[in-house]
């Protein structure tokens, strides 16, 4: 009878190993094999529209190939996300997103798309902090001050978002919900008109992006309460952050990358490394700090496990809150 050495399973393990890792290799090895689309699901000059022509120029050189940003906009960002959705699942097509990607399922129940399912995470790109600002003429220096003038004027205070479930509305709706406060939302087509009725004082508040709100809070014609962070905001130091200030309430926006669900994983690897490499690029991470966002990177999967929260989040926030669309 003969035997096989011990070791020969492990010799046979390092074998299959070495086999797979050649044949993963060399799937991955000719992409990209022509230009790649960055879809972008918003209008031009959004958060997601910048980071795609910021990245966009870097991969190209990376890649040796056109990288073309396309933007699909409309029924917010559902119709360029249900185009990438039905793409080819070749890494060809990419999909960058912001944190309302997160919130649109909990009010609209028919999409074109899964919002897990039809998508293969390939890397978080940035996270920005929002502001929690007020109209100077409010009597309040702080949250807590705010907090009681509204309980002590229950439905008599505004606040102004940029529409009817967008980014600032779920945000504000979740401080409403945290502190069990009664803020009338007064949504407006666009946050340039929301911010300019309140600098006008005809609405008292709102949540916005930092970067949005910095010129008019250090000009003075905006307070900042508070930074909805897990950290201060390097531009407003003295600020303190929700959790600070006596509230278990953290809100970040974030963008990322997504690719059809059937890409296969060694083309997400490559993708993940090589935006993971951009963003560890001292002229990246300059520019956008100068957009008051940071770069944060990280693996596909750690992605991946953001989007299964926030979709939770704010399916909770919604029905909590009886958010509804005109």
């Amino acid at each position: 009878m003969i035997r096989k050495p011990r070791n020969a399973f492990v010799v046979y393990g390092l074998c299959a190993t070495a086999f797979t890792g050649a044949a993963a290799a060399q799937e991955s090895s000719g992409y990209p094999a022509r230009a790649v689309q960055l879809v972008v699901p918003y209008s031009t000059g959004t958060t997601a529209d910048i980071l795609a022509r910021l990245l966009g120029p870097k991969l190209s050189e990376r890649w040796k190939v056109s990288v073309v940003t396309d933007n699909r906009p409309g029924a917010t960002g559902a119709i360029g996300i249900g185009a990438v959705a039905k793409a080819a699942p070749d890494g060809h097509t990419l999909l960058i997103v912001v944190a309302s990607y997160a919130m649109i399922p909990a009010i609209y129940k028919t999409l074109p798309y899964d919002s897990l399912k039809s998508f293969a995470p390939v890397s978080r790109i940035t996270t920005s902090g929002l502001a929690l600002v007020v109209h100077p003429q409010i009597p309040a220096k702080n949250v807590r001050e705010f907090v009681q003038l509204a309980k002590r004027r229950p439905g008599e205070l505004f606040y102004s978002t940029a529409g009817n479930g967008s980014a600032q509305h779920f945000a504000m709706e979740l401080f409403k919900l945290d502190t069990g406060i009664n803020l009338v939302h007064v949504p407006y087509k666009g946050l340039s008109s929301a911010l300019t009725d309140l600098m006008g004082g005809h609405v008292q508040a709102t949540i916005s992006t930092l970067q949005t709100v910095q010129p008019f809070v250090t000009s003075g014609r905006l307070r900042m309460l508070a930074a909805t962070s897990a950290e201060r905001s390097p531009a407003f130091p003295q600020v303190p952050t929700l959790k600070e200030q006596g509230l278990a309430l953290e809100v970040d926006t974030w963008s990322g990358a997504l690719a059809p669900a059937a890409t296969p994983a060694p083309v997400i690897q490559k993708l993940n490394a090589d935006f993971n490499a951009l963003l560890q690029q001292a002229d990246i991470r300059e520019q956008l700090a100068r957009q008051g966002m940071s770069a944060t990177g990280g693996p596909p999967e750690r992605f991946g496990e953001l989007l299964k929260s926030e979709l939770a989040r704010w399916a909770r926030v919604v029905a909590a809150a009886k958010i509804r669309i005109d």
